[in-house]
C-alpha cells in the first residue's frame, strides 16, 4: 500500500488522524486499492459533475452522476444521478449547456447529503473522470465547506491518458482533440447526450475501457500505470 504517487496513502493516514467523526472520516478509514494490483482488480468509480462554472470557490455543483467499474466491466445497476439543491443564480448561458434550471435545483437533494453519498461510494475505490481536476477540485471544496478539511482522492483521468498517448507518439495535440466526445469518436464509440452528469460518467467509463483495450500491453498492467499525476 506504500509508494503511491506523492505518497497519497500516507496523506490519507495523516488526514484520518485529523478528520472529524462522520462521512469524511469513514471515507479516509478505508485504505486505497493496492497500486501494484492489476488494473482489472481495482474498484473504480466513474463520476461527472455538472457545475455553474469552473471556479471551485465561486461556482457550485448542480448535479452528479456516477457508475462503478469492476473487472473491466461497467456495472450499470450501480448507475446513479442526482440533482443538487441550490438557490444560487444559474446564468442563462450555462443553462443552455447543462439544461439544469432553477426549478430543478430547488427540488434537488441538499449538498451535504450528496457529498456524504459520494464519499460512501468512493470508499476503497479510485475516482475515474475526464479532466478529473474538475471533479477533484469541486469535491474537495465541498468537503472543506462542510467538514472543514479536504480529502485526498486517488484518480484516473482519461484526458490525461489520451494526452500521454500523444506525447509518447510525439504527435501534436489538435484543438479540442482531447474533449470527451472527440476521443470517443476516435475509438468508434457512439455519441451520447453531452452535459448530463450520468451519461458523461458512463461515456468516460466506456472511453477508459477502450483506452485499455488499445493499450497494446504485453501483460495486464497495474493500477499505478494509470493514476493521475499533477
Amino acid at each position: 500500500m506504500l509508494n503511491w504517487p506523492f505518497n497519497l496513502e500516507g496523506k490519507r493516514r495523516r488526514l484520518l488522524n485529523k478528520a472529524p467523526a462522520g462521512p469524511l472520516r469513514d471515507y479516509l478509514e478505508q485504505p486505497f486499492p493496492d497500486r501494484n494490483s492489476c488494473i482489472s482488480d481495482a474498484a473504480l468509480l466513474a463520476m461527472d459533475f455538472e457545475t455553474s462554472g469552473l471556479d471551485t470557490k465561486k461556482d457550485h455543483l448542480l448535479s452528479v452522476g456516477h457508475v462503478e467499474l469492476q473487472h473491466n466491466r461497467i456495472l450499470l445497476d450501480t448507475a446513479h444521478h442526482q440533482i443538487i439543491r441550490s438557490t444560487r443564480d444559474i446564468s442563462g448561458g450555462n443553462v443552455g449547456i447543462h439544461h439544469i434550471t432553477h426549478d430543478r435545483t430547488a427540488l434537488g437533494q441538499a449538498l451535504p447529503q450528496v457529498v456524504e453519498s459520494i464519499l460512501q461510494q468512493l470508499r476503497g475505490k479510485v475516482l475515474l473522470a475526464h479532466h478529473a481536476a474538475v471533479e477533484i477540485g469541486f469535491l474537495q471544496q465541498a468537503c472543506t465547506n462542510i467538514y472543514g478539511m479536504a480529502p485526498v482522492i486517488p484518480a484516473i483521468d482519461t484526458m490525461q491518458l489520451a494526452r500521454q498517448r500523444l506525447e509518447r507518439r510525439q504527435q501534436p495535440c489538435k484543438p479540442n482533440q482531447l474533449r470527451l466526445f472527440n476521443l470517443r469518436k476516435q475509438y468508434g464509440l457512439p455519441a451520447y447526450q453531452a452535459h448530463n452528469a450520468l451519461m458523461d460518467a458512463i461515456a468516460t467509463a466506456e472511453l477508459f475501457l477502450a483506452q485499455l483495450a488499445h493499450g497494446n500491453y504485453r501483460k495486464p498492467p497495474p493500477l499505478k500505470y494509470f493514476l493521475l499525476r499533477p
